[in-house]
């Protein structure tokens, strides 16, 4: 086949509607990703993302044990689920590290077991594990869409407190800022937002969306506030190059996603490289 005839199939395939909400699904959710990651992996909670990721199908797996739509069972469930790791990593004295490993692997265990109850899952266990983002339908868009407003107006408001909290917590609580509640919400916004991109992600690859941006922009940035709209950036610029390479060589969309963003972070780590060595 002909380049031209490639570019040719590669637009028309981008005029269907299931592909142009796959696209605005992956834009939206690098958007999301890549304004929280970039608190995320400055808190070191990156492993906690992880955690919630698995976390769902968990929840995924009890909503369709219990008869119950999994969309509905997750929101709450994933909610719930973070809410109690951050009150276990608060009251134990387990590093955070083996704590989340320990929730980490019993809630994929006890998913896995719920899963076997059921014999075989309908909806396809490739698509819990690794999303199906060309399935993704208006309603999920209109969610994430409204997630995103939700993330955009919080983190806007409370930027200078949250970078506090981050970086000098003790201070934060010294200046009277209630540390627990603006600790608490962003944890719930991380959750719903892995909750609602689950569907087009999948549950293996959900932390990458959070983590990988949001770490190629703290190798790109000098300044915070160019750190956090970088890593939003490069989230969803990654999720059009990653479809992009999707569609032309036909390759499954969220593993192409994800490929790109750690192209992205390499490219970004060889320039912080050579910018080093130039100095």
């Amino acid at each position: 086949m002909s380049l031209s005839a490639e570019l040719t199939r590669i637009i028309d395939l981008f005029q269907l509607p299931f592909m142009q909400r796959a696209v605005l699904s992956g834009i939206l959710t690098g958007l999301m990703g890549g304004i929280l990651g970039s608190f995320t992996i400055l808190r070191q909670l990156s492993f906690f993302s992880d955690a919630l990721g698995h976390s769902a199908l968990l929840g995924i797996s009890l909503g369709l044990f219990l008869g119950i739509n999994p969309t509905l069972m997750l929101l709450p469930f994933a909610v719930f689920f973070a809410l109690g790791v951050t009150y276990l990593l608060e009251k134990t004295q387990l590093s955070s590290d083996a704590l989340l490993n320990i929730i980490y692997s019993s809630s994929l265990s006890a998913a896995i077991i719920l899963l076997s109850f059921m014999g075989t899952y309908r909806g396809g266990l490739n698509n819990l594990l690794f999303g199906d983002i060309l399935a993704v339908r208006n309603i999920e868009l209109a969610t994430s869409g409204i997630l995103l407003i939700l993330c955009v107006v919080f983190i806007a408001l409370t930027v200078r407190t949250q970078l506090l909290i981050t970086l000098h917590e003790p201070l934060a609580q010294a200046q009277g800022i209630n540390v627990y509640w603006q600790r608490n919400f962003f944890i719930v916004l991380l959750a719903l937002v892995v909750a609602v991109s689950i569907r087009a992600v999948g549950v293996l690859l959900i932390s990458a969306f959070i983590v990988i941006p949001a770490c190629a922009a703290r190798l790109l940035s000098q300044k915070f506030s160019t750190y956090v709209v970088l890593a939003a950036l490069l989230g969803a610029s990654s999720a059009v190059m990653g479809m992009l390479v999707s569609a032309a060589f036909n390759l499954p969309s969220g593993p192409s996603i994800v490929c790109m963003q750690m192209f992205i972070f390499i490219s970004a780590a060889i320039h912080r490289s050579l910018k080093s060595l130039a100095h």
